[in-house]
């Protein structure tokens, strides 16, 4: 039989063309990151990220997680490659990751550079805003080949979020003070997602003016903001101790009409879907504190 040139020609081309085109996304550094094909071994750099991985649909692409990736259940049963003091690179170098999925701010600019060193491709997590836990899920989508699934939890989160904001963003204000931990105090400043959460409630963090991300703050500078609810987290056997510690103070405005508010820290500070969960909680603690207004 014969094949004109040209047909021919497009034959060939055909048989050689790849199965996939390259992907490329761009990260939370501002970076463009490259893959010839979907990933197929990826080792997430924190516990956000390991719960991203598995909402976008890439649970079984992953060969490695840090420690605390606790969510979902089946997180706990991927292998542990360090913690956020120390990474094992060997046990990293011998789980052949194809993808890198690290923390822009929690990982140590140490660890970030024994991972570039390893040639990986390496996407930069950081969302900061709720918006971006939505484009996280579909930017990781792409690069793991499971848009369908990714875009599907984006379009839900998106669309809790979006009633949330349709319900509280424009409620009377309320001042808060989030505590993250209580010896020292620490609390988060505007540029964390936390802050957009307390926002699209129509909560003011009294510490959103802060420098530093995470800074530590006294016990006098928290008492002179003079917050209407606090946020935090409860110490199990410890009443005294974690957001109960302001007890003490019972001229304090939040302690003064009962607005000391515990919710689950890992919820409320991790940027992913279930931050909807903790926003749904946190809107309707700044609205019971509405209630309780003189």
């Amino acid at each position: 039989m014969h094949f004109p040139h040209r047909t021919l020609a497009g034959a060939l081309a055909l048989l050689c063309t790849p199965l996939h085109a390259a992907i490329t996304v761009r990260d939370d550094a501002g970076n463009t990151v490259t893959l010839a094909r979907p990933a197929q071994r990826v080792i997430a750099m924190a516990p956000h990220i390991t719960e991203l991985l598995f909402a976008a649909g890439g649970g079984e692409r992953l060969v490695g997680a840090m420690n605390f990736s606790d969510y979902p259940a089946a997180a706990k049963r991927v292998p542990q490659v360090g913690s956020n003091e120390q990474i094992d690179m060997e046990r990293i170098l011998a789980l052949k990751p194809d993808l890198l999925v690290v923390w822009k701010s929690g990982n140590t600019a140490r660890q970030l550079d024994q991972l570039k060193s390893l040639g990986v491709p390496m996407f930069y997590s950081e969302p900061q805003k709720l918006d971006e836990v939505a484009t996280s899920l579909t930017r990781l989508g792409q690069l793991l080949g499971t848009e369908p699934a990714a875009q599907a939890a984006a379009r839900d989160y998106r669309a809790r979020i979006a009633a949330l904001s349709s319900a509280y963003a424009r409620r009377p204000p309320v001042r808060v003070f989030y505590q993250i931990w209580d010896k020292p105090l620490f609390t988060l400043n505007g540029d964390h997602i936390a802050s957009d959460v307390i926002r699209l409630c129509g909560g003011q963090n009294v510490f959103a003016a802060q420098k530093v991300v995470a800074p530590s703050v006294s016990t006098e500078a928290v008492l002179q903001e003079n917050p209407e609810a606090i946020i935090g987290s409860e110490r199990a056997g410890q009443p005294e101790a974690g957001i109960y510690l302001w007890k003490q103070y019972p001229g304090m405005q939040a302690v003064k009409r009962g607005n000391l508010f515990a919710l689950d820290g890992d919820m409320l500070t991790r940027a992913t879907p279930r931050i909807a969960d903790a926003a749904t909680q946190l809107c309707e603690k700044l609205e019971t504190a509405r209630r309780r207004r003189p």
